[in-house]
């Protein structure tokens, strides 16, 4: 398949507290606009100066925008192709916006890896609250595994060359990763930074999947042992990282292959700065394809060499992939990431933080030693994995 893949990051499904709610699917977008495709006057004047609009079209497929190609014509008669984004609800709002945001922040710094942002706004139509990102349209090959030594080159380019504006972690608006939000208040302390983060993904997945008395028991420990242990080693005896900007939702499902040029692009950014090693977790977990195979993460490292202690790389990772992991299971009830997440919170529980009233660590429910996959949205997973007959697992 080519073209400009979209939303094809796992979405979260579940209602949050916050105004989540409001977040209208994409199959009703075009019946409570009244149009086949939800064009407004407000995506026109976002246009570049002197493009003229010519049409629009459907195009992609996403859970929560409507995606499409917008036809223009440029002032030296050349015809132009646009990407529009399209989502209803406020919160489909704040996920655009943290979209634009990401995307303007990336493209600043290299411009040819991610497709350029043009414009986020609200329709004129006052109801309902409809919101649009406006970006270059990109034809791409998004089956193709792009070419790591490439890929990773860019990648840890990025991440090297990117500066806080706060010297911070963090980001200046709410990004998202699928429909959830990342918290993402500026934090000296990247333990602290994580650890917020990782227990607002948690309290969802909790929301959604309900009570599980020992992954509830690990989650506390992790949050209030390991991670401090973990990621404060890479802050105390006088060791720094240095807050870098990453993608935020990193997988095979995000980045393609540019079909003019046969670069390396990635889309669909929800970024904040942290410490660049994150944007690996995702690469972990079992979404994850082409990025899964170590050859990836060994390019990488030479490019962007792992933080000290660099023995507890890939212990970090695991650590990591604990974010990715949980927004899975939060919105898509039942599945199994979620007894993923809580084998690999027993592993590190046992390893830096033993406590009593959980599980032991099994190698056989660990996707990175027995190379069990899903396929995103579907929940199809090579081989199969043992299930607990605890009922609590949602696997």
């Amino acid at each position: 398949m080519e073209g400009q893949a979209v939303e094809t990051a796992p979405a979260m499904t579940s209602a949050e507290a916050t105004d989540m709610e409001g977040l209208t699917s994409s199959k009703e977008i075009p019946a409570q606009l009244g149009r086949e495709f939800p064009i407004d006057e407000a995506v026109i004047e976002a246009l570049p100066r002197g493009a003229t609009f010519l049409s629009v079209e459907k195009y992609g497929n996403s859970v929560f925008t409507v995606t499409g190609k917008i036809s223009t014509l440029e002032p030296d008669g050349t015809k132009r192709l646009y990407f529009l984004k399209v989502a209803c609800g406020e919160h489909g709002g704040i996920m655009l916006k943290g979209e634009f945001e990401s995307s303007k922040e990336i493209h600043r710094l290299m411009p040819h890896f991610i497709p350029e942002p043009f414009g986020y706004g609200r329709y004129a139509v006052k109801n309902p609250a409809t919101y649009f990102y406006l970006s270059k349209f990109v034809n791409m090959d998004v089956t193709s595994a792009p070419e790591p030594v490439e890929f990773t080159s860019k990648l840890a380019e990025l991440h090297k060359i990117s500066q806080s504006p706060t010297g911070k972690f963090g980001f200046h608006v709410t990004t998202c990763d699928g429909k959830m939000n990342h918290i993402v208040e500026w934090e000296e302390s990247w333990a602290v930074f994580f650890r917020k983060l990782l227990l607002g993904i948690c309290k969802l997945d909790l929301e959604t999947n309900g009570s599980w008395p020992e992954l509830e028991r690990a989650t506390k420990q992790v949050a209030t042992k390991v991670v401090p242990r973990l990621l404060g080693a890479l802050q105390a005896e006088g060791r720094q990282i240095k807050p870098s900007i990453i993608h935020g939702d990193l997988w095979d499902g995000n980045a393609g292959i540019n079909s003019e040029t046969g670069d390396a692009v990635m889309y669909d950014a929800g970024s904040y700065y942290a410490h660049n090693e994150m944007e690996l977790g995702h690469w972990r977990v079992e979404f994850s394809s082409h990025f899964r195979s170590e050859v990836y993460t060994q390019h990488y490292l030479r490019n962007y060499p792992a933080a000290e202690p660099a023995e507890e790389f890939d212990d970090r990772n695991r650590l990591y992939s604990l974010k990715a992991s949980i927004n899975y299971s939060a919105g898509h009830p039942g599945d199994t990431m979620r007894q993923t997440a809580y084998n690999n919170m027993c592993y590190l529980c046992e390893k830096y933080a033993p406590i009593g009233g959980i599980d032991k660590y099994d190698p056989q429910r660990d996707p990175s030693v027995t190379g069990a996959r899903i396929i995103p949205h579907q929940g199809l997973i090579c081989p199969k994995q043992p299930q607990k007959e605890n009922g609590s697992t949602n696997g």
